[in-house]
């Protein structure tokens, strides 16, 4: 679970709901017809941006900036040394066995147990690596697009409860009404592009990223182990994709 995407989101939104408090009374910044054009608004205009099932797959996407388990470089460097070890030993069939939770590892530690030239491993495996970073990228996309729409939602909405205002300026009981809604499509434009899109947006892409490093060096780890390197040789070079504050603290270690 990541501690830092809840709190950070959830702490935003205890601040801004304490200073709404402290200025009066909460109720007065609830409004349903705001509500309707800003968050519904926002959604069904970025759901006409995608298709159906992209949108809908969207919700498995944003999962991962709230729980999302990936392996440590480390983890993976220690397992590609242990198995071109073992394919040193025994050659690629002592590797069948091997214990290798995960899945694209799996994948590419198959396809050399199968005998598959180096060109088609590489291939596959950045084809893989590839098409998942697209499909993270369009699910990321969906978040970006409320982010993009959700402020020009609000502007409509304030538009509409000025077009109201204007029109009721001999009723002074309803430009009241009229104003909450002008100046409250704003503020839940900004709200939910702010504290809610954006942040998303950004974990998002961060773990895109974390994963695509991860299964770069999983690919060369496979290469190095279908090239019969030496286990150390690998390990070296694995060791480039980790900060240098990490490489200083394995190589001291």
């Amino acid at each position: 679970m990541d501690i830092a995407t809840i709190i950070g989101i959830l702490g935003a939104i205890a601040f801004i709901a304490l200073a709404m408090v402290l200025n009066g009374d909460l109720g007065l910044y609830i409004n349903g017809p705001s509500i309707l054009i800003v968050f519904g608004g926002t959604i069904f205009v970025a759901l006409a941006n995608f298709t159906l099932a992209q949108f809908l797959a969207s919700g498995k996407v944003v999962v991962k900036a709230f729980m999302f388990k990936l392996e440590s470089p480390l983890e993976l460097i220690d397992k590609a040394v242990e198995m071109a070890d073992s394919a040193r030993k025994g050659g690629f069939l002592a590797l069948e066995e091997a214990e290798v939770p995960n899945p694209f590892f799996r994948k590419g530690i198959d396809m050399l147990v199968d005998g598959h030239d180096a060109e088609v491993v590489s291939q596959t495996l950045q084809k893989d690596i590839d098409l998942t970073y697209k499909r993270h990228e369009q699910g990321t996309g969906i978040f970006q697009a409320m982010a993009d729409t959700a402020p020009a939602m609000g502007m409509i909405g304030t538009l509409i409860g000025l077009v109201a205002m204007l029109a009721n300026m001999d009723d002074p009981k309803a430009i009241g009404p009229a104003m909450a809604v002008a100046l409250l499509t704003t503020l839940y434009g900004a709200f939910f592009a702010n504290v809610i899109c954006l942040p998303l947006v950004a974990k998002l892409k961060l773990r895109m990223e974390e994963e695509k490093l991860n299964q770069e060096l999983m690919l060369d780890a496979v290469l190095g182990i279908q090239d019969g390197q030496n286990p150390r040789i690998i390990e070296a070079l694995l060791k480039n994709y980790l900060a240098e504050s990490k490489r200083a603290d394995e190589d001291a270690e």
